[in-house]
């Protein structure tokens, strides 16, 4: 039991998934069970391992693989690196009994976006992938964390991990945030707030009436970029939101065990007085639009502000921009929406409601998040929009914001992104990128440079959002 856990019964939702999921302790580490586990294409060094001790795979059934870092988001873009990935990351699924997305399969999209469709990702449960950005099923109430490589091989052959209890942080975010910004502005305005250390190693544990008021969509994003605060894991602490948005999803429970499930859900609520690590608390209604300017998530400002005098000048030089210039206005060649942080159906929406009859000054390549999500685009009409705005409209995959599948921003090349990194080279070698809201890609692309996005679309009520 942790020394928090020690001193007070109050706990928080972090502690609870814990607690119900620790199998033993020894010399100050857990042993936690873990519910799911989520593989792709980067998976193979822990199939090898397996194959080298000649061990099989504890629990297939609840191990699911899919194939999404490597899939390109045009046929002409696919070489053969990327082709051989997919193919070993099918390979391995198949020989050792684990269900996995791959081309063609309509369930495949990136790993963060397409198992949550599924309902696959459950209030309470422990999810981890050999990715740091699992932490976005945190929005379902989930305890979820990236490991590494052989991390993964531990799980897929004792469906356990041994894990120190990570101290957690309540950031609390009151009032409500304003038209015209998003989850994504957010949380970036809390990591120009906290910086990428801020919550360095912790699990964050989110509330206030702000995160209530939030999308399932909208927190997927939050708890997503929690891991550029330098965050292990965020969450959201499960309710109706939470329990409409999985309600009748392939893998949720249903009938009478959907309602002994959600019963238990509502217990994971946390119990006042709850102690925590840390805590932080934000009004939401001082949110504006966000853009970053160097190098790191951190290194980022209002739309309505100028880079920092005091500007870190490695990140100066390698962006090919000045300390004092206004962040409104530096020109872009090239424009990216997708990423398991903003490619979900609501984003697209929210982009499309941009650029409905208006034409993009620069290239522009969509990739929606899963191809459910692409599905539902078509019919919805919002792919059409996007091609009718001269954007490039792209199959599903982790696209532009990896640069490992054939999508890659040229060198000294600046994109406005709604990616999750801007680190030096993340979208190709020598590629510059300047992360935002799906709005505000949109609008940039528009404009060809920086710009708000609140200038392009109109707010009946000027306050909050409705």
């Amino acid at each position: 039991m942790s020394d928090r856990t020690a001193k007070s019964k109050q706990l928080g939702t972090v502690e609870k998934i814990r607690e119900a999921h620790r199998v033993l302790s020894q010399g100050g580490t857990d042993l936690i069970y873990i519910d799911r586990h989520f593989l792709h294409e980067g998976s193979h060094h822990a199939f090898a391992r397996l194959r080298e001790a000649g061990r099989h795979i504890r629990q297939p059934e609840l191990t699911f693989g899919v194939a999404d870092h490597y899939v390109p988001s045009s046929p002409d873009r696919a070489n053969d690196v990327t082709a051989t990935m997919i193919e070993r990351l099918a390979n391995n699924t198949r020989d050792f009994g684990v269900d996995s997305f791959g081309i063609g399969d309509p369930r495949r999209g990136i790993v963060h976006v397409a198992m949550p469709e599924q309902g696959l990702s459950l209030p309470g449960t422990t999810i981890v992938c050999g990715d740091s950005h699992t932490a976005t099923h945190g929005a379902f109430g989930a305890f979820a964390f990236g490991v590494g490589a052989s991390e993964v091989a531990h799980v897929l052959a004792t469906q356990t991990l041994w894990q120190t209890a990570m101290p957690v942080m309540r950031i609390k975010v009151d009032g409500r945030l304003r038209a015209g910004t998003t989850a994504k502005d957010l949380a970036l305005a809390i990591i120009w707030r906290i910086g990428t250390g801020g919550a360095t190693g912790h699990a964050v544990e989110y509330a206030g009436d702000a995160i209530a008021a939030l999308s399932i969509e909208e927190r997927m994003t939050l708890c997503n970029m929690t891991i550029e605060m330098g965050a292990r894991s965020g969450l959201v602490p499960p309710d109706e939101t939470t329990f409409a948005w999985l309600k009748g999803r392939p893998r949720a429970p249903q009938g009478a065990s959907w309602d002994a499930a959600v019963v238990e859900w509502l217990a994971l609520q946390p119990d006042p007085g709850a102690v925590y690590d840390a805590e932080l608390t934000l009004d939401a209604s001082d949110v504006v639009p966000m853009v970053t300017w160097g190098t790191s998530p951190e290194h980022v400002a209002p739309i309505d502000t100028a880079i920092p005098e005091n500007a870190d000048k490695d990140a100066l030089e390698y962006m090919g921009v000045t300390a004092g210039t206004p962040l409104s206005g530096i020109s872009i060649d090239r424009a990216f929406i997708g990423s398991c942080t903003n490619g979900r159906l609501s984003d697209l929406r929210a982009a499309a409601n941009i650029l409905r009859g208006r034409k993009v000054v620069t290239p522009l390549l969509v990739s929606p998040g899963s191809d459910n999500i692409a599905r539902q685009a078509e019919e919805e009409g919002i792919a059409d929009i996007f091609r009718a705005a001269g954007a490039e409209w792209g199959l599903s995959g982790c696209s532009l914001c990896v640069s490992m599948n054939g999508d890659a921003v040229a060198s000294g090349e600046r994109c406005a992104s709604t990616s999750n990194r801007n680190f030096r080279g993340r979208q190709g070698p020598g590629a510059r990128t300047h992360l935002m809201s799906p709005e505000m890609v949109a609008a940039a692309a528009i404009a060809g440079h920086i710009t708000d996005a609140r200038r392009f679309a109109q707010h009946s009520n000027g306050g909050e959002r409705t």
